[in-house]
């Protein structure tokens, strides 16, 4: 017997497991097909929680070796690497359980296996041990991305690496190389060279984190560059071979061609909507020249009762933005008012120091010939940063020349990525520099850096 729901969610990542849950909720008998095995997605099996993870533990290594830079006095530190893989794949194995049980609690039917379009209302579901086929009024593509290779390299998980591989190399590298100097490369990078591994980057463009404001950009790379990791900009690389030691990588400049030799090579150039599977063509599903999937401000596709969310579709690859995209869509199938506010999403880097951003950044508001303001704060004259012993970075608040609303603001420093919180919700109410300014923030904390950053836009900084 062939079973029959309302909706038909197929991918259980971030979008899909959320807006699975949300409809639910909303009184829809839903389904969620999961290729994988587990819940979750790229996210929790092998992407924002695995690096956490090891960002995490990687940094107490680090710390602990240096302990008595600050009258710890410990013995010899060293590393156990099996541990430290067994300790993450233990926290990615409770949360991808924890998201089974949310399935449950809110009655949502679990189907594992890849889920295809026999028709825009038919889908069929194989599995290494059976076939299903199942009825849907309404289908939600929620499937997510993979690692982006350059032309002609093969992934092997070995000595060639995708952000997959990184998080599961079983002996410490001497030499790593990495492939793009994007946010998932530097964490990957942050984490091995802390064990121990010579990191080198090599970017095709002049600058690291491509999209960041780029103050904030040259002030990272000084500071990843004090820890050691090494940069090759405005580099193209041109081959990459396999050795009995590892990898040979070829590249070019514009005045010289180079070899660099290494144990393993990441390559972290972007990620690819994954629709491969779905079997699009057979109900004429539109996608761009990028391979996402195209649909409109309700997430609806060209096919009726067919929507898109996530990194299938249009917009920044981050799981929080998918999150919201699950809400959205689910709300707006059960007849309420689903929204996402593009404008402020926030972005974390997971280095050490942290990036954050959220909003506009300078180079966008020129180009874009908005007038603004700017104010800035050191973490060098932040009490707290200080005590610490964690004063690089800054915060810097961009706001709106008449109105004096913030348009962006972009954090390097200390947890970085929880202080932006707080600019989120200011922004989506609208706050002006001045509302942050005049907001008491507690003493001695990080967070009082953006009050004064928030001062400072009008030149009215207190301890700087």
């Amino acid at each position: 017997m062939t079973e029959k729901f309302d909706v038909t969610v197929i991918g259980g990542g971030p979008a899909g497991y959320v807006c699975a849950i949300r409809l639910s909720q909303l009184g829809l008998k839903t389904a969620c097909v999961e290729s994988r095995g587990s819940l979750g997605g790229t996210c929790l099996n092998i992407g924002c929680i695995p690096s956490k993870s090891l960002l995490n533990m990687s940094e107490s290594f680090h710390r602990a070796k240096n302990f008595s830079d600050i009258g710890i006095e410990t013995g010899e530190i060293k590393l156990n690497l099996e541990k430290m893989m067994s300790n993450k794949d233990s926290s990615v194995a409770t949360l991808t359980k924890g998201v089974e049980f949310l399935f449950k609690k809110n009655k949502v039917t679990y189907i594992k296996g890849v889920g295809s379009f026999n028709g825009k209302n038919e889908i069929l579901v194989k599995n290494d041990k059976s076939e299903l086929t199942i009825k849907t009024d309404k289908t939600i593509i929620s499937t997510g991305s993979e690692p982006l290779s350059l032309p002609g390299i093969d992934f092997d998980e070995r000595k060639i690496l995708s952000s997959t591989g990184a998080l599961n190399i079983s002996k410490l590298p001497k030499k790593m190389v990495i492939v793009g100097g994007g946010y998932i490369g530097l964490e990957m990078g942050s984490v091995w060279s802390r064990l121990g591994t010579e990191v080198q980057v090599i970017e095709y463009l002049d600058h690291i984190t491509p999209g960041l404001d780029k103050e904030v950009s040259n002030e990272f790379m000084k500071i990843l560059k004090k820890q050691n990791i090494k940069f090759e900009l405005n580099t193209k690389v041109e081959k990459i071979t396999k050795s009995d030691e590892g990898v040979v990588i070829e590249t070019s400049s514009k005045d010289s061609k180079n070899k660099i030799e290494a144990d393993v090579v990441l390559i972290s150039v972007g990620r690819k909507p994954y629709t491969d599977k779905l079997n699009l063509e057979k109900i004429g599903v539109n996608l761009d020249k990028k391979v996402k999937i195209i649909v409109n401000k309700n997430f609806e596709t060209n096919v009726e009762n067919v929507y898109a969310i996530g990194d299938v579709i249009d917009g920044p690859m981050l799981a929080h933005k998918a999150e919201e995209e699950g809400i959205a869509v689910a709300e707006l199938i059960a007849g309420q008012s689903g929204h996402v506010n593009y404008d402020i999403i926030p972005g974390v880097i997971y280095t050490s120091p942290e990036v954050a951003y959220i909003g506009k950044n300078e180079e966008e508001l020129k180009e874009e010939k908005i007038k603004f303001k700017v104010g800035k704060f050191p973490f060098m004259a932040n009490s707290r940063a200080k005590a610490i012993n964690e004063p690089e970075g800054f915060v810097k608040i961009l706001a709106e020349s008449t109105t004096d609303r913030v348009l962006g603001v972009h954090i390097i420093g200390p947890h970085a990525g929880e202080m932006i919180a707080e600019m989120s919700v200011a922004m989506e109410f609208g706050a002006s520099s001045e509302d942050i300014a005049r907001t008491c923030h507690a003493h001695p904390t990080f967070s009082e850096a953006i009050k004064e950053a928030a001062l400072s836009v009008d030149k009215r900084q207190i301890h700087s």
